[in-house]
């Protein structure tokens, strides 16, 4: 407890021995220094009283503003992290989030997705389909060539077999060779007849691989009509141009074709149809016209 003084009227709270102590432990040290005077008790007791207000006012203001900094006070790393997690949950929230898709727009993106791979994927086989025809175009030129050197050919030994043919008609020697009863000049006519063949034969087959130039017709109303077929797998088909002559609207066009059987089938304004121009093989959706080429 404090203790209280009464000087020429005043009352003068002092306080109490532990709480002299707690506040000399907490208050810088001052040394006090006792000077000699030679005033009497009454103004020495003034000195006294003034000396203890202001060092109690300094005091009272030196709590007032201090504030105590200790290990306890300091930002623990605990509180740090959890400050920047919540400056990234502040940032996160202030990104923009992305808007769920509906039944509807979903449907659309997948049907965008499916239409570029299919787009893809016919760009390829559009790539190989041009491929393959230039490389038909190439054997179709070697055929022509070996079609021309074998027609040389067949008349160089049509030639031979008509001079041999005159050699065996002719008086033969009495001193000729035979082989197997008959004379060398028979048997040169024969073989010369042999490779004659042979070489009429390779012909023909040339002939058979190679391509034929093949028209095509339909007739009737129509803005755009297009052959399909298995002359290149059901792929690309061919347009037809259209020839009006005052009565007959007519389409036609002209494929280049190896002898051989087709399924053909016309595209009119977008929609299949069969041509009565030709004859028919399968029944329903597999319904085609024939072609037959020669």
């Amino acid at each position: 407890m404090a203790s209280v003084a009464r000087y020429l009227g005043k009352n003068v709270s002092w306080p109490s021995w532990h709480s002299k102590k707690s506040e000399e432990y907490h208050r810088p040290t001052h040394r006090l220094i006792s000077f000699k005077t030679r005033m009497d008790s009454q103004s020495s007791t003034f000195g006294h009283q003034s000396f203890t207000d202001r060092h109690l006012d300094r005091h009272l203001a030196w709590k007032m503003f201090a504030v105590p900094v200790s290990v306890d006070d300091a930002p623990s790393p605990s509180s740090s992290q959890e400050d920047e997690n919540n400056a990234d949950a502040l940032d996160y929230s202030s990104e923009t989030v992305p808007t769920l898709l509906n039944s509807d727009q979903l449907q659309a993106l997948m049907a965008d997705s499916a239409r570029s791979k299919l787009a893809k994927k016919l760009s390829e086989a559009n790539q190989h389909n041009r491929f393959l025809k230039r490389q038909l175009q190439a054997r179709e030129d070697e055929s022509v060539q070996f079609k021309s050197d074998l027609a040389v050919m067949e008349l160089e030994l049509q030639a031979l077999v008509k001079l041999a043919e005159e050699v065996a008609q002719t008086s033969t020697p009495p001193d000729s060779r035979k082989i197997n009863g008959k004379y060398i000049q028979s048997h040169l006519l024969d073989r010369l007849e042999a490779v004659h063949e042979k070489v009429k034969e390779q012909i023909k087959d040339v002939d058979a691989i190679q391509s034929k130039d093949v028209p095509l017709c339909w007739f009737g109303m129509a803005e755009s009509v297009q052959v399909m077929g298995s002359f290149d797998g059901w792929s690309q088909g061919e347009s037809l141009s259209q020839e009006y002559d005052g009565s007959i609207n007519k389409f036609s066009t002209t494929l280049m074709l190896r002898p051989g059987r087709y399924e053909i089938k016309f595209l009119v304004d977008g929609e299949w149809q069969l041509s009565p121009e030709f004859p028919t093989v399968g029944e329903g959706l597999f319904e085609n016209n024939l072609l037959v080429v020669e």
